[in-house]
């Protein structure tokens, strides 16, 4: 029987040294317990993809990542030929500089860019990098990625100095109210943490440490 828990986890492996053995034990432990999707580096969709091509597993992948400070242009088109090599799901990092800048113009054009992109054949969740980021900016920047049409506003890369806190999801919901997903993730690696943040708002979790979450694992 599958988990209720793991059909809203992304079952995560985004570390530069991944190899080919771990993407494959990716994709069968996400088979197995029923993970909502793998995400992954956008070279290892076509794999994935081919994978899962019979299981109702998403293949996600990531955008500008992880610093955020890629080309827009660039943005778009990894968006285009990931969504076109397998991937149903793209979770794009913002103009992180931008953002502290407080150039929100370029902010939501950038993220308009990824959801036109995408046009209706992805899901589009946006990646704040919220340890970066102030209250008020964290507010901003989820207003922004509404008013660009995204799908989810996402806390973390992992990448950064901090990863997801209930605080940050619950501003984060606050803001996007029920019509858009938020998504918790960067360093949650138990079912207690992860049943925190859906209990903020969080309405899918993005972890490495999944099945260790989903079976109550340390």
């Amino acid at each position: 029987m599958v988990d209720s828990l793991a059909k809203v986890i992304d079952h995560t492996a985004l570390k530069p040294d991944v190899s080919r053995e771990t993407i494959k034990t990716l994709c069968e432990e996400a088979k197995t317990y029923g993970f909502a999707s793998v995400c992954v580096n956008p070279y290892w969709v076509p794999y994935c993809a081919e994978l899962l091509k019979d299981t109702d597993v998403m293949v996600c992948t990531v955008i500008g990542f992880p610093l955020g400070a890629t080309l827009t242009e660039v943005k778009a088109f990894e968006t285009r030929q990931s969504i076109d090599q397998g991937a149903g799901e793209v979770d794009m990092v913002i103009n992180i500089g931008a953002m502290k800048d407080g150039d929100e113009t370029t902010v939501l054009e950038d993220i308009a860019a990824v959801v036109k992109a995408a046009k209706g054949r992805a899901a589009v969740k946006v990646i704040l990098e919220t340890c970066l980021l102030t209250d008020d900016e964290i507010e901003k920047a989820s207003l922004l990625a509404k008013k660009a049409g995204a799908d989810f506003v996402k806390t973390s890369t992992g990448f950064s100095t901090g990863g997801a806190t209930v605080d940050a999801v619950k501003r984060m919901r606050s803001v996007v109210g029920q019509e858009m997903g938020v998504k918790a993730s960067g360093g949650i690696r138990t079912r207690e943490t992860a049943e925190a943040m859906i209990q903020a708002g969080a309405s899918r979790i993005g972890a490495s440490a999944s099945v260790a979450i989903v079976t109550n694992q340390e």
